[in-house]
């Protein structure tokens, strides 16, 4: 299968400064892709080059494996972190241009906005301006705009903002349908939580380099220290730390718990396995918490930061 989307070391700079070195990232077909770094890292020139609101200085990028054409743009929905809607023009007005621009005909957007009007209540609005509406409302018509020409790919840059958690439920699972309907979606956000819950393949951008890409689960696989947090029961916690501590690298743990009860962090050896620890610990305590700590993605990029 090909990909949706290739960039292959791209760079872009402004004047002596370096926005994008080298960068090549590969986003699978029908994949929620995260492009992930601090404030400043390059996202966002990405992001612009691929939409070709400006030119790379060198590198190339592929499209459903065809070098990226001017005639594409049909096949892109693009929400930017910095919104762009008239102020001043009504809503109905403005969706219908916008459309218009991405090859829809005027009768094909009235029939598509129907359904998202419906679907976001918002059927009332069409003679509004935009300046009249609140900011999570003029995200609504944002988004709307993004999505009704149906591109293979979409791009959100920090698509909750302005949303109260209500709104980001339903945005996030509009989001969720839209890939299951075969887009492609990179989302470039901070916030990690939703990147935990969306997001099957992920890049670090850092800096204008990109520090670490690939799939999700895979990458906290190789970010995991064999650590297990556990929540034992005993009559005589001293003699019992001093059986783990002689077996296992031990340390205290700080988790929320209905018991009072002695709380762990024990680190395994490559050689050890979680069944044999967990064994261990029922034959010298009432076990009443055991998990793994994986890592989130939020320890991830700090980690990863960190260390560059």
């Amino acid at each position: 299968m090909k990909n949706a989307l290739e960039t292959n070391s791209v760079s872009k700079n402004f004047g002596d400064f370096t926005a994008l070195n080298n960068v090549s990232i590969t986003v699978p077909k029908g994949s929620i892709f995260g492009l992930l770094g601090p404030n400043g890292a390059g996202k966002t020139t990405l992001i612009r080059i691929i939409n070709q609101i400006t030119l790379p200085d060198s590198g190339s990028i592929l499209l459903d494996g065809e070098p990226l054409q001017p005639n594409h743009m049909k096949d892109i929905g693009y929400l930017p972190e910095e919104r762009g809607l008239y102020k001043t023009m009504k809503v109905g007005e403005q969706i219908l241009y916008l459309a218009q621009l991405k090859g829809l005909s005027k009768a094909e957007v009235k029939k598509r906005l129907n359904h998202w009007f419906e679907k976001f209540e918002i059927g009332d609005w069409w003679n509004k301006k935009i300046q009249e509406l609140s900011k999570g409302m003029a995200q609504k018509i944002q988004f709307i705009v993004t999505v009704l020409h149906q591109p293979k790919l979409l791009i959100f840059d920090e698509p909750f903002s302005g949303f109260d958690p209500i709104n980001v439920n339903l945005i996030k699972d509009e989001i969720l349908q839209l890939r299951e309907e075969g887009a492609t979606v990179i989302f470039a956000t901070h916030r990690m939580e939703s990147v935990e819950e969306m997001c099957d393949d992920i890049a670090l951008i850092h800096e204008s380099n990109k520090l670490l890409e690939g799939k999700l689960i895979d990458i906290k696989r190789q970010y995991k220290t064999n650590t297990f947090e556990v929540g034992l029961i005993t009559d005589n916690e001293p003699q019992l730390m001093h059986i783990i501590k002689s077996k296992f690298d031990v340390s205290p743990a700080v988790f929320k718990s209905l018991n009072t009860d002695l709380k762990l962090n024990i680190r395994l050896k490559d050689n050890e396995s979680s069944n044999e620890l967990l064994a261990f610990l029922m034959s010298n305590a009432q076990v009443n918490h055991f998990n793994e700590l994986v890592p989130s993605v939020n320890d991830i990029f700090i980690q990863t930061v960190k260390n560059s």
